[in-house]
Order: C-alpha cells, then structure tokens, then sequence
C-alpha cells in the first residue's frame, strides 16, 4: 500500500486527450451549463477551441458569413434555399404555424431592424438572425442543413475530436444527424445528457437577465425540452446503445463556508460536474485529480 501511494505521488498527469477521433453531443435543457461544460472539457481533454460547435455559433456564423461573403450567400440560396431576398410568408419553409409565429413577433421585428412593414415581408434570413439573438426556434429545416454544413465544411472534424454543443432537439434532428454521420464516416463517441430541474432552469435563466427569459416563456422552453429533446436523447440511445448516453446531474451546487455564511462557488460547481462527464468518458478519478488541479 505504502509503495501505491509513493507512486500515485510521484506520478502527474498534466494533460489526456479523446484517442480515437468522433464527436461528443452535449444534451439537454435551456440553461443546463452546456456552454461552460464544454469548454471545460476542451481544456481538460486537449480539443481545440474551434472544434466546439455550439448551435447558437453555428447559426449566428450564418446569417453573419451571409452579410460578409457574398459567395457563401449565394451557397446558402442555392443549395439550402435561404436568403435576404426570399419572403419567409412565401417561401419553401412557410405553413400557417410560421406564419402566425412571425407576426406574433412583428413589433419586436420592426424595432430590432428599425424598419416598418415587415408584417409583409421578413426575409429568411431576418428571421434567422431575429430568432437567433433572441433564443428562439428556427425550421428544423434550417438547422438540419447549417449543423451538417458546418460539419462537411470544417474538414478537421474527419480528423480530430469535436463537441456538439445543443443538438439535436428533436427525434427527425436526431435521426437526421446520425444519419448524416455515418455518411461521413464520423463516429459518436458519446451522448452527454445534462440534466437539471424545471426550477433550477428557470432560477439560471432569470440570473442572465435576458428580455426573453420571462416565465411563461420558461415554461414553453422546458416544455419543449420534456416533449421533444428527451425523446432525441431516447432515439439516440435506441440507434447508439445505452453505453453510449450517459445522464449527468448539472446540478452540483458547492458553496464555501464564510464568516457570512455560505458563498455559492460557481467555479467549483461547474468543476463538479465536469467530473460527472470525465468519469462518464471513462477518465480514471487519480487523473482528474491532476487535471483538475492544472
């Protein structure tokens, strides 16, 4: 025993990476951390900053890359059918559920892009952009298309280990991507899925403060999250088998012992849950304990 712990002392590990190349799907509802996880976990597993493809990235380098480079405009009008000249009321993604979604939001439209009458005409891509600031929901459509695009685009995906980060939402997503995957010869090394309480999703959002986080918005979100986001983690298990999805409990709130009282320790408690996932990946805990100390 005494000659174990000599040589766990004098052995550090300062750095592991993921062997085989592939993806890892983080999962789960609004607010649940997914953001910090991820970058947690390119720091501790040596993945490139770039190779975290969060879908909020993935559609705000859109509608952006639209604006800046007019031949990656005129990619998206003419192999995914989306463009600043194209009326989302007449179009191939238009259905009465859209179309009532839209004008819902034509107030907000009109005072975001400072211009009137866009009860007649929003562009798609206005409502990509629109959609994208302000948390909402785009065609599934257009996700399906853009994540595979990015993915095919960035030719480093074939080659290394890249992170998923909120996707997919939905079992047509889901199957849809891995689907996709296995065209590409990509593997899924592992479906993280973070999960967190209705309480605790809706006590995040309101912490960030954003003009979108109201309640009843809240409550649509992890609506949307029981109906549809569990069931795409449910197919993927289904399609990948049950060693492949782990759950992870997001919510490991540390706190420290002040002479006040106790502090909530964010740093510590996304620490906590970083662990959850290393372990679940299959790291030994001796050498999180070293990774997590550097």
């Amino acid at each position: 025993m005494d000659v174990q712990n000599r040589i766990k002392s004098l052995v550090h590990v300062e750095k592991v990476r993921v062997r085989d190349p592939g993806v890892i799907i983080l999962t789960g509802p609004s607010s649940c951390g997914k953001g910090e996880v991820a970058s947690a976990l390119c720091r501790t597993l040596s993945i490139r900053p770039e190779a975290h493809l969060s879908m909020g990235e993935i559609l705000r380098s859109t509608f952006r890359g639209a604006k800046e480079d007019p031949s990656f405009a005129e990619l998206l009008s003419s192999k995914y059918e989306l463009s600043a000249d194209t009326n989302i009321f007449d179009c191939v993604d238009t259905s009465e559920a859209l179309t009532k979604k839209v004008l819902s939001y034509q107030a907000q439209l009109e005072k975001y892009f400072n211009k009137t009458g866009m009860d007649k005409h929003t562009s798609q891509l206005e409502w990509l952009e629109f959609c994208t600031m302000n948390g909402l929901l785009v065609p599934n459509r257009w996700t399906e298309n853009f994540v595979a695009a990015h993915i095919e685009q960035a030719r480093s995906t074939r080659e290394e280990t890249f992170i998923l980060d909120g996707y997919p939402r939905t079992v047509r997503a889901a199957e849809h991507l891995l689907e996709f995957l296995e065209s590409m010869n990509i593997p899924v090394l592992a479906v993280m899925h973070l999960s967190i309480s209705r309480q605790e999703m809706m006590t995040r959002a309101q912490g960030r403060g954003r003009a979108d986080d109201d309640e009843e918005s809240l409550h649509k979100r992890f609506q949307f999250y029981i109906e549809n986001v569990q069931p795409s983690v449910d197919y993927m298990k289904t399609r990948l088998g049950s060693g492949r999805v782990s759950l992870i409990d997001a919510h490991q709130p540390v706190y420290d012992h002040t002479e006040d009282g106790p502090v909530f320790n964010l740093e510590a408690s996304i620490e906590a849950v970083v662990t959850s996932v290393m372990r679940a990946l299959g790291v030994p805990r001796v050498v999180l304990n070293d990774l997590l100390m550097n």
